[in-house]
């Protein structure tokens, strides 16, 4: 059974906080990269990171990013129907810690990403972390360069699996 938060409204207010502040650092970072890297210069940080100024303008891994324009209304529509249902499912659960925390982090993400396809066009990205056992799935070993709001969102994803997991154990 799931208790129910005494405030509600203000839980929800909480996770909403949150996002925001995903929502403000993922931006803050790509004004950032934005402002001192051309497209695809880059900086050497440590033996296996570098910062540097990718577009993406597919998806994930760069799916459809060769595609002739429409994928960028198309993920945008995809990222704020996400976000609807993201708020509503806040609204609903705000008590539920873990779940709500997944939530938070998965609705800032997205929506950091698609101000970039809507301002934009594409989705900056600059974490770029390359190891050599990884050259036989990536160019050069490089695993696709990605941002603040992609790793809330995959932070989100293992969130949720955690909380399924968890409540799957519970209903034993």
């Amino acid at each position: 059974m799931v208790r129910k938060s005494s405030s509600g409204a203000g839980r929800m207010l909480q996770w909403l906080g949150l996002s925001l502040i995903i929502l403000i650092a993922d931006q803050f970072t790509k004004v950032l990269v934005i402002g001192f890297y051309e497209l695809g210069a880059s900086t050497q940080v440590t033996s296996f990171f570098n910062l540097v100024r990718a577009h993406n303008s597919g998806a994930a891994f760069s799916f459809l990013s060769d595609a002739s324009g429409w994928q960028r209304w198309f993920f945008s529509a995809i990222g704020l129907l996400a976000a609807v249902l993201l708020v509503w499912l806040l609204k609903s659960h705000a008590g539920q810690k873990l779940f709500s925390f997944a939530l938070a982090c998965i609705l800032g993400g997205a929506v950091g990403n698609v101000i970039d396809r809507i301002l934009y066009g594409y989705v900056i990205d600059f974490l770029d972390f390359h190891w050599r056992w990884l050259h036989p799935l990536f160019p050069g070993g490089h695993f696709p360069a990605f941002n603040i709001a992609d790793s809330a969102i995959t932070l989100g994803a293992a969130c949720l699996i955690l909380d399924e997991l968890l409540r799957v154990r519970r209903a034993r």
